[in-house]
C-alpha cells in the first residue's frame, strides 16, 4: 500500500451532518479525513481508537451543544481516521505494507500539508492519543496543543502485550469474533455502561457494538501490531489529559502526566467512567476544555470574540480548573524541568 510518489491526490465526497470526505494519498497508504465546519478557521485534528471512527468515538463530544458553542464556534475539525477504519473501507491485503507508529504520525503531516494548515490543536482517545502525542514529539512546531483521552504513553506491560496478543490472533484467525468484541467494549467503557444480567446495555454501546459488527477485522488487527511498541518520551506540548477512574489505561494518565511541566498540563479524573470520556460523561469535558482554550484566545460563541483570535497560548494552571465541576477530580503535576515520557 506505500506509495513512492511525491504526490497527494483527493477524492471528495458528501457526507452526513454537512462535512465532507476526503480521501489523501500519502507516502503510507491514503488516509480518510472527514472535515466539519468553515476551513479559515483554526483546526482541531482528531484521531479515534483502534477499531472506532470518528462516529463512535467523538460524536458524544461534538454533539453538546456547549461544545458546539466553544469547539465549532472556533474550530474548523479534521477527524483522521486511521487506515482501513473508514467508512466502507475494503479489508487491506495481511501481506501488503503495514504502517508503523511513526508511519502513521507522518502521514498526519502529509494530511496537514495538503490541507495547507500550519500548527493545530489535536484530540486523541487511546491509541489515537498515542498516535497524535507522536506527533507532538516528532513535529513540535506543527502542535498547539494536547488534548488527551485516556492515552497510552508506555510500552506493554507482559500483561498488556498477553492481551494485545489474545487479541491480535482472535482478529487474525477468527475475525471480530464475540470474545474480541468485549475484549474492545472493556476497553472502552466502564461497566456501569456496559451493563449486567440485571441492567441492560447503554445505548453507546449498543452502537458500538454494531459497528464493530461492521469493521474490517484485518485492518483492525494490523493498527493494533502497529501500536505494539515502545513508550513515548521527550514529550513538550501543552496538555490537557482526561482519564475515567475506570479506565484500564488510569495509571497510563497518571504517569504520563507525571512527566509533564505542570504549568503547561493538567490531568482531570472523570469519576465512573471508562476510557471513552468523550461518549460516557462528554459533559465532564466541556469546562477543562474551556479554561485550556482560554490560555489560547479562544471562548464560547456567546463572548461574542472572534474565532480568529491570535493562537499565542498563555500559561495555564491547572488552578484554573474547578475540581468540584461536574464530578471531576483534578490530580497535581508534579514538575520536572527534563521532560521524559
Amino acid at each position: 500500500m506505500a506509495d513512492s510518489s511525491d504526490s497527494v491526490f483527493i477524492d471528495m465526497e458528501s457526507i452526513s451532518l454537512g462535512g465532507k470526505e476526503y480521501l489523501v494519498k500519502t507516502h503510507h497508504g491514503t488516509v480518510s479525513v472527514a472535515v466539519f465546519g468553515d476551513q479559515d478557521k483554526p483546526a482541531l485534528i482528531t484521531y479515534p481508537d483502534l477499531a472506532l471512527n470518528h462516529i463512535s468515538c467523538f460524536q458524544g463530544l461534538f454533539f453538546c451543544p456547549e461544545a458546539s458553542s466553544l469547539l465549532l464556534h472556533n474550530f474548523c475539525i479534521y477527524h483522521i481516521s486511521p487506515p482501513g477504519h473508514e467508512f466502507g473501507a475494503p479489508p487491506i491485503c495481511p501481506d501488503g505494507f503495514m504502517p508503523s507508529v511513526d508511519d502513521l504520525a507522518d502521514q498526519i503531516v502529509e494530511v496537514l500539508n495538503f490541507f495547507g494548515l500550519g500548527a493545530v490543536m489535536c484530540m486523541g482517545v487511546i491509541a489515537g492519543a498515542y498516535i497524535l502525542t507522536l506527533f507532538a514529539m516528532k513535529y513540535r512546531q506543527r502542535v498547539l496543543g494536547l488534548i488527551l483521552i485516556s492515552p497510552l504513553c508506555r510500552a506493554p506491560s507482559w500483561t498488556e502485550w498477553l492481551l494485545n496478543k489474545v487479541m491480535s490472533n482472535l482478529l487474525y484467525f477468527y475475525g471480530m469474533c464475540g470474545v474480541v468484541k468485549e475484549l474492545l467494549l472493556k476497553r472502552y467503557f466502564s461497566k456501569e455502561v456496559r451493563g449486567n444480567v440485571q441492567v441492560p446495555e447503554s445505548d453507546i454501546v449498543q452502537a458500538c457494538r454494531r459497528l464493530l459488527d461492521e469493521r474490517q477485522s484485518i485492518n483492525i488487527w494490523q493498527f493494533l501490531e502497529a501500536m505494539n511498541g515502545e513508550g513515548l518520551r521527550k514529550l513538550h506540548c501543552r496538555s490537557l489529559i482526561f482519564v475515567g477512574e475506570n479506565s484500564p489505561f488510569h495509571s497510563e494518565a497518571l504517569h504520563m502526566t507525571s512527566k509533564l511541566d505542570r504549568r503547561y498540563s493538567a490531568l482531570v479524573e472523570v469519576q465512573a467512567c471508562g476510557s471513552m470520556v468523550t461518549e460516557e460523561q462528554p459533559h465532564a469535558m466541556l469546562i477543562p476544555i474551556e479554561y485550556f482554550l482560554t490560555g489560547y484566545g479562544l471562548y464560547r460563541a456567546t463572548l461574542s470574540v472572534s474565532p480568529r483570535s491570535p493562537l499565542s497560548p498563555s500559561c495555564i494552571s491547572p488552578e484554573l480548573l474547578s475540581p468540584e465541576s461536574m464530578g471531576l477530580k483534578l490530580k497535581p503535576i508534579k514538575t520536572r524541568i527534563s521532560l521524559e515520557v
